[in-house]
């Protein structure tokens, strides 16, 4: 290893004064570089041209259990610890999530109790729909987005996006939501108690559906957390620098929800799959 560390690096420093710090001889050096690579060598370089062309493919974001789970996945047999030495040895290193800090939305007195007390866990499908809005920032001002997640999979089935954080933009959402699920008895679905979701043609559209409405409690993020969560994703992953536009913004978003999150990015509390490959699985 120290000598591969001279080597990547003697352009920048001298040979000599290099292994002069780092305790070996320069005729070593100059010996190793001469000999073929052996064959676990040329295995970590090919293995590591794949761990990279999926930490690029996943915008930087993916550490060594999800590339771990892709390899797997793709029928390549290789130890966690070795992704993980090969990754820190290429400068691979992951992008962290920060906490996702929300605006305040109007709220209105609340037009549901709090049926879920932060309890998410579902067994199947339509059992739990979480909503809330997120505010984008672009060169052109906010972009607001308003998402509807099932629970079970933490997979988007709603999404709208406008120019406006009103009670339209929340109820688009929930419109797409419905027209993708069509099985939805003894449903709770669950939201904040901004005016978006108060509003009293959200609240007729949840009605008229067969819909049970619950509200978190006033000013307590955790009682959405699980949507929170994907916010945070999403602002990590995609949204982690200020759009030119909103047409940018828009494009981005539209590709991050319905070809990456929803298809793409693994889930570690799904066993590594993604939302609609857990979906699958389980039916």
């Amino acid at each position: 290893m120290k000598f591969d560390f001279i080597a990547k690096h003697r352009r920048e420093f001298s040979v000599t004064r290099m292994c002069k710090v780092l305790g070996v001889s320069r005729s070593g050096f100059f010996a190793w570089l001469k000999r073929s690579p052996s064959q676990r060598e040329q295995e970590d370089e090919r293995l590591t041209r794949r761990i990279r062309d999926i930490f690029e493919r996943s915008g930087g974001t993916y550490g060594s259990p999800r590339i771990h789970a892709e390899l797997r996945a793709q029928g390549c047999q290789v130890s966690g610890k070795r992704v993980e030495r090969l990754m820190r040895a290429g400068g691979m290193r992951a992008r962290r999530k920060q906490g996702y800090r929300q605006r305040k939305k109007a709220a209105l007195a609340p037009a549901a109790p709090n049926i879920l007390q932060q309890e998410f866990s579902a067994s199947a499908r339509n059992q739990k729909w979480l909503a809330d809005i997120a505010y984008i920032a672009t060169q052109q001002g906010w972009l607001y987005l308003a998402v509807v997640m099932d629970a079970y999979s933490r997979r988007i089935i709603g999404w709208s996006m406008r120019r406006r954080a009103d009670s339209r933009l929340a109820r688009n959402a929930l419109k797409m939501a419905l027209m993708q699920r069509d099985s939805r008895e003894a449903l709770v679905h669950h939201s904040d108690r901004g005016s978006q979701y108060s509003d009293r043609r959200y609240q007729r559209l949840l009605s008229h559906n067969g819909i049970q409405c619950s509200m978190s409690g006033l000013g307590n993020c955790y009682d959405n957390a699980m949507v929170e969560s994907f916010f945070a994703t999403l602002k990590t992953e995609c949204a982690h620098k200020r759009f030119e536009s909103i047409a940018e913004a828009r494009r981005a978003i539209v590709y991050y929800i319905e070809a990456w999150y929803n298809r793409e990015r693994r889930h570690s509390s799904l066993g590594y799959r993604s939302p609609m490959s857990y979906e699958g699985a389980q039916h």
